[in-house]
């Protein structure tokens, strides 16, 4: 479904991804693991058109590396950036109504579904979004992503600043997505929520993939998690 194959990727002349390889399934939860620096948020932003790169993505056996990022959002990719980005002047509603892809095809989700998953946004409908907490505000992001109705949804550390109750109802989001038959890439540097939901894992470290497995594999692997993972 997704497909990168010796992906490079450049800050002007500063090289951060050196040759990166890895694949989405569908319907699959995949985690992309790694500290800080190591390459992660650079791949989700390089798939999604927002940096420079060489190599190969391609998406449903097409190349879209070089797209447009809206380009590659009408073609089924949504991507839910680590600082949110939402509208803070436009209530909740209206954020929503924004992300929603206008086509003819029914599409998979309705406002109705977000307010169900998360009924602190019903709650708060009508409030502007900046003055949401920083929960809620990731709770619209990922509904404003969803409501363009992607096939794979890139998420990145989602679950950052969360309060643990906050965590548990990402956690459960991210399994209905999969149950709806949306792949989910899942950008994270905590282990417990990753190891959890995901089916595959890899681990990047200066750039690079250093690892990829189940997540039973992962946990079994010390030597991998001491050298890229635990601080």
């Amino acid at each position: 479904m997704l497909q990168l194959k010796d992906l490079h990727a450049f800050y002007g002349k500063s090289h951060v991804l050196h040759g990166v390889n890895m694949d989405v399934k569908p319907g699959e939860i995949v985690a992309l693991l790694g500290r800080n620096g190591s390459g992660r948020s650079t791949t989700a932003k390089t798939i999604m058109g927002l940096v420079d790169g060489h190599g190969s993505v391609k998406w449903r056996d097409q190349e879209i590396l070089g797209k447009k990022a809206f380009q590659i959002a009408h073609a089924g990719i949504g991507y839910v950036p680590e600082n949110r980005d939402i509208f803070p002047k436009l209530t909740v509603h209206q954020n929503l109504m924004l992300g929603e892809k206008g086509t003819a095809k029914k599409p998979r989700w309705s406002f109705d579904d977000m307010y169900q998953m998360f009924p602190r946004l019903k709650e708060r409908q009508h409030t502007e979004a900046g003055v949401l907490s920083g929960g809620e505000q990731q709770m619209l992001t990922l509904c404003r992503t969803l409501m363009g109705d992607p096939d794979l949804i890139m998420i990145d550390e989602p679950t950052e600043g969360l309060a643990p109750k906050i965590v548990e109802l990402v956690a459960e989001y991210l399994k209905e997505l999969k149950r709806r038959g949306i792949s989910v890439l899942l950008v994270e540097q905590k282990l417990t929520i990753a190891l959890e939901i995901s089916e595959r894992c890899y681990v990047m470290g200066h750039g690079q993939v250093v690892f990829e497995g189940t997540p039973s594999q992962l946990r079994a692997d010390a030597a991998i998690r001491k050298e890229w993972l635990e601080v």
